[in-house]
C-alpha cells in the first residue's frame, strides 16, 4: 500500500477503503510517514469530506490505536463529557469537580487548544504544579483516590489522534464534521465511559456556525457511539458570543474559581447546568432535569464543588494556595484597558474574533511548537445586550507585548458591536 495513492484517491473525491485508513493511521502514529504526507491527506479529508462508513473507519482506528481503558471497576454508568470547543469555553473545570462532589467518579481526558478554541489541558496547566501528563495506572488511582481525575491525552490512549489534532490546528483544518467526530469519538472511546454528554456548540465562535452543522455533527457523534456501544447524548449551546467574561488561560482558570466561590455568570451558569444536568440523568442519580441543576448549585453553594476542584488539584501536584488567593497568578506585563467612543447596546460581540485575537497575544498556538502564554488573554466588561455610554470599559487587555496590547485594543473596538 502507497501513501501518495491513498492521498491521490481523496484529492479525486474517491471513498478510502477500511484498510487504507488502517495504513494511513499506523503508519503515521509510528512515524512512518512525515507530517507533509499526512497533511496532505487530512486537507484533502477537509475539502473533500467522507462518508458515514469512512468516519467510523477512521473513529475506530484511532481509538483502537493504543490503549482503550476499562472503567467498569467504577460501577455500571461512567459518565463524560466533551465540547466541540469554543472561545471563553471553562465549562470543564466548572462541572466536572461539581459532578464529582455528587458522588459520580470522572474520568476526564482533555485536549489542548485548537484553532482559535481554547483546550482545558492548556488551562490546567497555568495552575502551578498541576501534572496532566500522567501514566494510566495513576490517573485511575486518583479516580478511585478522589473521584475525579482530569488528565492530557497521554500517548497511550488514542495516540492517533494525538498526533492528527496537532496537525490540524497547525495547518488549518480544523472546521469539519468528519475530522472533528472522529477525533471526539476516539478519545471518548479510548477514555472508557460508556455514558458520555457532548457538548456542540454553535455560532460564529464554534466549528459549526450553523444549528444545521450543529445538528449533522451531533447525529454523526451519536451515530459513532452507537456503533461503539455508547450512550450519547448531545446538546446544542450558542456560542456567538464567547462564554463568560475571561477568554485565556489562567485568566479563565480564575473565573472558573470565582464561578466556584458563587460568582456565576449568567450564560456560562445555563450551560454548565444543563450540561450537569443531563451528565447527572445519564449517570442514574437523578432522572429529573431541573431537580439535578439544583443539584448542582446546592454544591456549589456549600462549597461541596470547590473543595472537590482543590482536592483534584492538590492530588495531581497542583499548588491549591492559587486557588485560595487568585491575586498569585502570574499577570501580564501589560494590561489596558478598552474605552467605547459610543453610546447604545451591544448587539455583537463576535467570538471567533475574540479566540483569534486572544491567540494572537499568545494564548494559543500558531505552530504547533508554539509555547502558550498562560496569562495573556482579555477580560470582557461588557456582554451583548448590555448598554454603554461612551467612555464605558468594554473589556480589558492582557499582553506581555505592548505594540500587540495596542493592537488589540483597536481591534476590540472593531469587534464590539454598538448601536443606538
Amino acid at each position: 500500500m502507497n501513501i501518495l495513492d491513498i492521498i491521490a484517491k481523496k484529492r479525486d473525491s474517491l471513498e478510502l477503503t477500511k484498510e487504507e485508513i488502517e495504513y494511513f493511521v499506523k503508519e503515521y502514529t509510528n512515524g512512518n510517514i512525515p507530517d507533509y504526507q499526512a497533511s496532505a491527506l487530512i486537507m484533502a479529508i477537509y475539502l473533500n469530506g467522507m462518508n458515514s462508513r469512512e468516519i467510523k473507519d477512521l473513529t475506530l482506528v484511532m481509538a483502537y490505536s493504543g490503549d482503550v481503558l476499562d472503567l467498569s471497576q467504577f460501577g455500571p454508568n461512567v459518565v463524560d463529557k466533551h465540547s466541540t470547543g469554543g472561545v471563553g469555553d471553562k465549562v470543564s473545570l466548572i462541572l466536572l469537580p461539581t459532578i464529582a462532589s455528587l458522588g459520580i467518579p470522572v474520568a476526564k481526558m482533555s485536549g489542548r487548544g485548537l484553532g482559535f478554541t481554547g483546550g482545558t489541558v492548556d488551562k490546567l496547566e497555568s495552575i502551578p504544579g498541576y501534572k496532566t501528563n500522567i501514566n494510566i495506572d495513576e490517573f485511575i488511582q486518583n479516580v478511585k483516590k478522589v473521584g475525579i481525575s482530569m488528565i492530557g491525552q497521554t500517548m497511550n490512549l488514542a495516540p492517533a489522534d494525538k498526533k492528527i489534532y496537532a496537525l490540524r490546528d497547525a495547518i488549518s483544518c480544523v472546521e469539519n464534521i468528519p475530522l472533528i467526530a472522529s477525533s471526539i469519538m476516539s478519545k471518548k472511546i479510548a477514555s472508557g465511559a460508556n455514558k458520555i454528554v457532548i457538548d456542540v456548540t454553535v455560532g460564529n465562535g464554534a466549528f459549526m456556525k450553523n444549528k444545521e452543522d450543529a445538528q449533522k455533527l451531533a447525529e454523526q457523534i451519536i451515530e459513532i457511539g452507537e456503533l461503539a456501544g455508547k450512550e450519547v447524548r448531545c446538546v446544542l449551546t450558542p456560542m456567538d458570543e464567547p462564554l463568560g467574561n475571561a477568554v485565556g488561560n489562567s485568566l479563565e482558570v480564575i473565573e472558573a474559581i470565582n464561578f466556584l466561590k458563587g460568582d456565576m455568570p449568567k450564560d456560562l451558569k445555563e450551560v454548565v447546568l444543563e450540561l450537569g444536568a443531563n451528565m447527572i440523568q445519564l449517570a442514574g442519580v437523578g432522572n429529573n432535569i431541573e431537580e439535578n441543576k439544583e443539584m448542582m448549585l446546592e454544591k456549589i453553594q456549600n462549597g461541596d464543588a470547590f473543595n472537590k476542584f482543590k482536592e483534584m488539584v492538590q492530588n495531581q501536584g497542583g499548588d491549591v494556595s492559587y486557588l485560595d488567593d487568585i491575586k498569585k497568578f502570574k499577570k501580564s506585563k501589560y494590561t489596558v484597558s478598552v474605552a467605547t467612543k459610543k453610546t447604545g447596546i451591544v448587539k455583537e460581540i463576535n467570538a471567533e474574533e475574540i479566540g483569534k485575537l486572544a491567540c494572537y497575544l499568545g494564548s494559543g498556538r500558531q505552530r504547533k511548537e508554539d509555547k502558550i502564554e498562560p496569562e495573556v488573554g482579555i477580560v470582557l466588561n461588557k456582554k451583548v445586550g448590555d448598554f454603554v455610554e461612551e467612555s464605558d470599559f468594554l473589556a480589558y487587555i492582557c499582553a506581555n507585548d505592548e505594540n500587540k496590547a495596542r493592537e488589540a485594543v483597536n481591534k476590540i473596538l472593531e469587534i464590539y458591536k454598538i448601536e443606538k
